[in-house]
This record gives C-alpha cells, structure tokens and sequence, in this order.
C-alpha cells in the first residue's frame, strides 16, 4: 500500500464537489507536503549519514536482485537458502501462496519500477529488454488474479510509466515503443473471463491460457473471494484504461467495487473478509484492516486520487469513520462482527495491518496513526521483526515474518508528513535488522520463526518491489531522484502511475451512488489541504508526546484478553457477565447463566459469543503450555557465519537448551548412521555434534548411543526424503517411556530440507561448525575475535563474492501460514504427519479415560485455535489470572507413537445455540494470510 509523498499547490481550499482536475487530484497528497514540518524531538540525522544509508540500502538491493539474476532467473522468485530458483510444478507445492508464481519472471517484472527509483537506469533497461525477450504470459498455469494484477499488471505498468519518462528525458530507452503497455493489455484481456460472474465479482483465480471454467482449466469452480481480492483492481484496470482507451477495464473494476459497497452490512458500514462471488452474501463476517480487507480500503482513497472521482472519497470516509468508531482501540485494531460490531472477533492482529498508518496519513488522521505505528514499532523492537500475528498482549501467535514491507512503508510517510527525524531512525533499525538477521550468501531469507531467528526458503517479489523503495525514499534527498516522485501514486505493491491520467481518455460515467445507499455526514469529509499547524498545534514535540506513552506498552503488558466489557450494564448495578476463567462447571449458578446465553436477548447471546471466545482461548493456551519451542542450529563456519538459521525440533529428554548455554561445535555423521547401535566410529565424532537418520530405533537410544560416543550434541535428520519445517507441523522428539535423566546432551530434529543443507555444507566445506540454542545468537557475539568480512557482523555489508552451496533436495520453503502446533514421536520411525497434534484420536484408550476422569471445563471444548502457537513476548509477564488446572497426561510405554492431543468432548446441550459463532471462530483461526 502507500502513497507518494507531497503534493503541488498546496495552499487555498478546494470547494466541495467542485470538478476534479489533475491539481484537484493531487491536493489529496497536501498532507505529505508537511514534510520538515519541525526536527524537534529527536536528533537530527546529518545529510551525511542519510546518504551513507540510502547507499546502504542501494548496496542491498544489489545483493538481492543480483543473486536472483545470477541464481533464479527466468525462474518467478529466488531460493535464497538453497541458491536456486523457485519454479511452479517443479517445487512441492505451498498451496494458496504458490498462485502468485505463472512462470512469467515475477521478481524481474516486480521490480522493474524499483531500478529508476534507486537510479539505477541502465540495469531498467537491460530488464525491459529481458522482459520483452523472455517473458510468456500465456502459461497454462492457474494464477490469483488479484496478486497477478498487483505484482505482474501493476509491475508491467509501473514499468511502462517510467519507461516513457525517460525517454522523453532523451537519454535512455529511446528505443521503447510501449512494448510493456502492450504486454499489460495482453495480460488485461487474459484476467477478464474472471468478471463472468453474476456478481461482477472476479473468480479468485483463472489460468492464464485457458481462462475459466473449460476442463483444461482446472478453476472456475470457486465460490469465494476476499474482500481485498475484488476490491483491489480499479488502479491497475483504470490506468490500462486511461493508457490504452480500452475502457473494459475500468468498467470491469469499478463495476466490482460498486457491488462490494452495496453489499456492506449497513448498520455498520464494514466489510467482512469474504463474499460469495455468485449470491453476495457474507461468508466470513469478521471485519479488520488487516488480511483479507486491507487494500479495497486503500484503494478507495487512491481511486479518488488517481481518477477525482469524489464517490470513491465518501466511500472510503463512511468506511473509515466506522474503522474508528468500531475497529480501532489505540493503539490497537481488532477485527470485529460486521453484524456485532462492539464484539470483537478475535484478540489478535495480523501483520497486514501495518500498512494502515500510512493510509492514516494520506487520509490527514496522523494522531491514531502514530500511536499504532509506535505499537509495531515496539514489537519489533523485542523481536527484530513484526510477527505474522501477534495478541492484544503482545505474545506471538504466528511466529514468521515473510520480510513484508508494510512497517517500512507505513514508517516513510510518516516521516513525509512529520519531518520527524525519530523516523529516520526507525528505518535505521529496520536496515541494520534485515542485514543482521536476514541478510544470507543468496540473498536475504524470510525468518521461519522470529523468536528462534530461523530461516525459511524464499524471497518473495515484493520485497524487491516495496521494501527497498520506501527505506531508499526514506533517506534520499529530492535530487537523489531522478523524477519527480510526487507526479505519481503508488500502487498497493508500489509501482507508480502518474497522476496526469486522471484527465486522460476519461469515458467512464462517474455516477455517484454512495448517497443511494446512506445519509453522509458533511462533517466527516475533509476536502482541503490539512493544515500542519492544526496537525502539529504549535508544539513541536506533537508526534512524540504522542508515542511517549507507548515505549513500554510491550515490555509492560502481561497476558489479559483485551475484550469489550458492557460498561452500561455495570453503571445501572448488574452483575458483570460470567468470564470463562471464572467459570465451575460444579457451580449452578454458573450452568444457569450459560443456559440462558444465545437464548434469552441479544446482551445474553453477545455474552454467550464472548464466553465462548474466552473458553477457546483458555484451553488453546492450556494445550500450548505442555508443548515445547522450536530450537535452532545455527551454521557458524565459513562462509555461512551465522547467517543461516535452521528451524529445529526440540527433544522431551537430553540437556534443555532453554535453560542452559548454547552447545557450538564441528559436526561429524554418525556410523552407523542410524545411530541404533554402538558407534563404529566414535573417534569421528569425539568432541562434535553427531548427525543421525531417523530410524529403526527410539530418539533415546541414538542419544545414549552417541553420548557414550563422546559427543557432545546430536541432530537427527529426518529420513522421509523432501521433508520441510515449512510444510510439516514442527516436530517434537519424545523418550522412550523410560527415565532419561542420563542423557545430558542436546538432541535437536531437522526435516530433510534442513538437514541437506548442512550435510551439502560439508560435502563443499568439509568442516561445518554448527549453534545449538533457544534462539540464534547475535552474529557480533558468535565471531568475536575472528577475522570475518565486516558486513557479517554489521549493518554496512559490501557486495559478497561467496555463493552458499546448492541443494540437490526438491524440497523447500513454504509459506503457508498453517499450524505451528507439534507433534511427538517416542519410536523414531514413520513419517512425521503420522503423529501431529492437528488430529484427534477417535476414542480413548482406557489410560487416556483415568487420565481424563478430572478435565477442566475449557478441555471440554473442542479447540478450532489450537494450530496455532502462542508464546509470550516478554517471559517476565505471568500468564492469565486464575488458570485452569492443566490435565494430567501420562505416556503409555508400550505404545510407540503417542499423540500428545487433549481428548475432547464437547458441551451439546449447552453450545446448541452457538454453532454458527463457533463456525466463524474455526474458520477465522483456520484462514491463511
């Protein structure tokens, strides 16, 4: 998402409805005009050290597009871990996350309006050229329609933008004829068989040669899209329109985004996340700014920028006064019912979010907008990274960070609208992280897990496309760039569409429906420039007296679900309703009270739904506390030097590397290698960290078998060939049933994937030194001492020549947002899926029945939340007030493979009203970003 920065005249109001010309259009960008409104607050940042980081930032990306070109490319995306590139089909699938690769060079294509902004005009060039040669976009290969339109539409017009900017500049691609424009209408006219719906809402997904619903190919079938899936199009299909006269385009998107206002709950005015795209009914009622909605908001209000339609500005101010009014809690926002809007939906935030402040600033509301970006910003800063989800108290709930840009976007403008420099340092932060952490031989690598540091195998287009853009705009002065970046709007994947399309080929009707629909409040439209003294009131210490108060709110929070609390029911002297920590099921007064819920009145029913929440959330958080964290191995040895990060299984037996020092040293294999009897080889792994196969025996007795050895650690590398920790539940190494006190060693599990990249380490390296530890260590404290590149262990890296060795395994990364839950296996044999948590046992086994005689209500209830892992910020906090008492399990020794999943029976007679709110729980926790 994200808005250039600044705007031309800004001075005299607009009159209300007056015709929208192109400096109407851009008195929308006024507010980013601010920029240098004051430096108070925080030191200011010299010329000089904003160039030595915007040459940073030129250096990195460098290092990422030149190993994709090197190592990836015509592929869609780089491999950074594995050095290769990612090929649909040629890979094992990730599901959903995969649709956005066509075999159409995506990363190349993303990042084309990336090199002008970063001055890099010869290397466009050469790109273009590569597009027009290489790039076939008619891939008989089922693609999103929405990433396809951001990423490859958007990317071609980005591109074509800035192509004709240049050579009207008369020294670079004099040659162009719109070969882009034509390709972007060849893709247009590809995306169209989508609308063929009754609704005018697109198919989520076509395949790019043989459209939709013939045999061949293989889509059509859908019945649901999200909200940001139809409603993020009218950019991209109105430029293609304006560019080419074709006015399909145009007529296509905004006929999608009349549809989706009409059908807004009206009493609310919010949106849910998914709609049936035949009926128009609401599949998925929740409603946020986060995932699922996040740019049919953003480009409500960049419509009205781009085209001056002023029905797409009352759109986006009814929407955004019901965000406020019902979503936001500053600092925070929580998804709630479109039909229930003072109920909240769940207490956690996705990290999509984060691009709202920025839309915050475009929209001129800066104070909400400070205060959420201060929140994230205090997350990352325990983290390193903004989590993929994290609770109303702070704790992880979804631990990878797919290095997404929307922080760092969010970050930029507002220090276009602040001039505060507090911002710059900011996006230090974020620079000096992304080396530290992320930055790998390859590339830079997505982190797996944001509490352990480990990596996962890809690196997705927008990174190239988004990140790098904003943090270079961030510190670049206006004649670092070689255009002028307030003449154009930035798309939700940051390619630029110049403004001066809001007056060309304009054919398209401009009916203003929105009054149709509802009464507007005059008083919520702004349609002059902002004022920075009324932004600002004479105080030059505004913006920081505002994030003041949030610089511990991290640190400072303890577990408490933040839920709405009926405060009329108190003030006129009723009992406060049941809460489900409070809850005995030995209790009447407490079964009568559930009796009524969803039965007596809409407060009992909204009491219920809440109770219900409560209860799911106990009992998820109950199961989480049995389970252990990941772990990770870290390569140290040359020329990793800490840079790549494994995502590892822990062991219930063995030293618990949680609680003591980390174990680093040399690895050695095992023989055999099985590690099932004794070792023919002990002299090899003397000393060292032994790698054994999964296997033929339990996980307890290769550890004896090795530590008699004289290891020192161990790793057992999973034996089903193509294994990932990123498309299995993480795994959990059990004893044997036995008393394991002798083992003192760390043991630590890793899926195939992981395991060949450290055992083609040491095929290329010979001696591979490898970290054993909760979490990774800081590369500064692992080679102290050492004589490495500077760029290891700071965050002013030169260009490295080393290239991380390739893996021959098929498998890798995945990005799929499922299950963090793990399972646990006794006997080291059979596949890991065998034995997840995700799946419960059908029926007790009579040890299970005594253990299950005392469950507590919340093991009762059939928890839909329990894939997902949940784990404090800040271990300091304790966890909710008066837990449940955790059930007792015990592990049966003749039973070689023990699923560790409670056992559940769930409250019929109670919960018969609550179905359809349990559904929407279940397919809310179930739901992928």
């Amino acid at each position: 998402m994200s808005e250039a920065g600044g705007g031309r005249g800004c001075g005299s109001s607009v009159p209300q409805r007056a015709p929208w010309s192109l400096v109407a259009a851009t008195a929308a960008f006024c507010l980013v005009s601010a920029t240098s409104v004051w430096t108070a607050g925080a030191a200011p940042m010299s010329r000089e050290e904003r160039q030595k980081l915007g040459n940073q930032v030129l250096e990195m990306f460098d290092h990422a597009y030149g190993n994709y070109m090197e190592h990836a490319y015509p592929a869609d995306e780089l491999m950074p871990l594995t050095c290769r590139g990612r090929v649909r089909g040629q890979e094992p699938s990730r599901g959903d996350v995969d649709d956005a690769l066509g075999k159409f060079s995506l990363t190349l294509i993303d990042s084309l309006d990336t090199l002008v902004v970063l001055n890099k005009t010869k290397e466009f060039e050469d790109a273009v050229r590569k597009v027009l040669r290489d790039v076939n976009l008619d891939n008989d290969v089922v693609v999103s329609v929405f990433e396809t339109n951001i990423r490859v539409l958007g990317g071609l017009l980005g591109g074509h933008s800035l192509a004709i900017m240049l050579k009207e500049k008369g020294e670079y691609m004099q040659w162009y004829n719109d070969e882009l424009l034509q390709m972007a209408k060849q893709l247009g006219y590809k995306l169209l068989p989508a609308f063929n719906t009754t609704s005018g809402l697109p198919y989520p997904r076509i395949n790019l040669k043989f459209g939709i619903r013939k045999p061949e190919a293989r889509t059509g079938t859908e019945t649901d899209t999200c909200t940001a899936c139809a409603g993020t199009l009218i950019l991209e299909f109105a430029a293609l329109s304006r560019f080419t006269g074709a006015t399909i385009f145009e007529e296509y998107a905004r006929k999608a985004l009349d549809f989706l206002w009409e059908k807004r709950q009206r009493s609310s005015n919010l949106v849910g996340v998914t709609i049936n795209i035949h009926t128009g009914d609401w599949v998925r009622k929740d409603s946020g700014v986060g995932a699922g909605i996040d740019s049919y908001y953003e480009y409500l209000l960049k419509a009205y920028v781009l085209l001056g339609d002023d029905s797409f500005l009352e759109r986006f101010n009814t929407h955004y006064d019901a965000i406020m009014r019902y979503i936001s809690q500053p600092p925070l926002l929580l998804d709630v019912h479109i039909h229930k809007p003072m109920l909240n939906a769940r207490t956690w935030m996705d990290a999509l979010l984060a691009f709202f402040p920025g839309l915050q600033v475009l929209k001129g509301d800066i104070r909400p907008a400070i205060e959420t970006h201060e929140m994230l910003y205090q997350v990352i800063k325990k983290h390193n990274f903004l989590p993929e989800a994290f609770t109303t108290d702070f704790r992880v709930h979804w631990a990878q960070h797919p290095l997404r840009p929307e922080f760092a976007e969010s970050t930029y403008f507002l220090y276009k609208a602040t001039g505060d420099p507090y911002y710059l340092e900011v996006g230090k932060t974020l620079i000096e992280n992304l080396n530290k952490y992320a930055r790998v031989p390859c590339g830079f690598a997505a982190m797996k897990d944001v509490r352990t540091g480990s990596h996962e195998d890809r690196m997705d287009s927008f990174f190239l496309a988004e990140m790098f853009k904003y943090l270079y705009l961030l510190f670049a002065d206006k004649e670092d760039i070689i255009f002028d970046i307030e003449d154009y709007i930035f798309t939700t994947e940051a390619h630029l569409l110049p403004l001066w399309l809001s007056t060309t080929n304009q054919s398209i009707s401009k009916k203003n429906t929105t009054s149709e629909y509802t009464e507007l409040d005059d008083s919520n439209f702004d349609w002059t420039c902002p004022n920075t003294q009324i932004l600002f009131p004479n105080d030059p210490l505004y913006a920081q007296s505002i994030r003041e108060p949030l610089k511990n709110v991290v640190d400072k929070s303890c577990p408490r679900g933040i839920i709405r609390v009926r405060e009329e029911s108190f003030r006129s002297g009723a009992k406060p309703p049941l809460r489900a920590r409070d809850f005995m099921a030995t209790n009447p007064e407490h079964l009568e009270i559930l009796k009524k819920m969803g039965a007596a009145s809409s407060i009992d029913a909204e009491d219920g739904l809440r109770f219900m929440q409560e209860m799911i959330e106990l009992s998820s958080q109950q199961q989480k506390e049995q389970q252990l964290p990941p772990r990770a191995v870290q390569i140290v040895s040359h020329p990793f030097f800490g840079r790549v990060v494994l995502t590892a299984g822990p062991a219930q037996f063995g030293l618990d590397l949680s609680k003591h020092k980390e174990t680093r040293g040399f690895v050695a294999s095992s023989k055999p290698y099985n590690g099932c009897s004794e070792l023919t080889n002990p002299e090899a792994v003397m000393g060292k960290i032994a790698l054994i196969q999964r296997g033929q025996c339990m996980f307890a007795e290769k550890a004896r078998n090795i530590q008699n050895a004289g290891a020192i650690g161990g790793i057992v590398i999973d034996d089903n060939e193509g294994s990932s920790s990123d498309t299995a539940p993480l795994f959990q190494m059990a004893g044997d049933g036995k008393d394991t006190d002798d083992i003192k060693i760390p043991m630590l599990f890793l899926f195939s994937k992981e395991g060949s990249i450290i055992l083609d380490a040491i095929r290329e390296y010979e001696e591979v030194e490898v970290l054993l530890s909760d979490k990774a260590k800081d590369r500064a404290a692992i080679l102290k001492g050492k004589m490495i590149p500077s760029y290891i262990i700071n965050s002013n890296p030169e260009m490295e020549n080393e290239e991380q060795p390739s893996s021959e395994n098929d498998s890798q990364s995945a990005e799929q947002i499922t299950s963090s839950s793990q399972e646990v296996d006794l006997v080291d044999q059979g596949s890991p899926e065998e034995s997840s948590l995700n799946s419960q046992p059908e029926s007790l086994s009579p040890a299970d029945t005594d253990n299950a005689a005392s469950v507590s209500p919340s093991e009762q209830i059939s928890n839909p939340m329990e894939n997902h892992e949940t784990t404090s910020l800040d271990g300091e906090c304790t966890d909710l007030d008066n837990q449940l008492q955790e059930q007792s399990e015990t592990e049966e020794d003749s039973n070689p493979n023990v699923s560790w999943g409670k056992k559940v029976q769930p409250i019929d007679s109670i919960l018969a009203d609550w179905n359809e709110d349990i559904e929407a729980f279940e397919m809310m926790e179930k739901d992928e970003l």
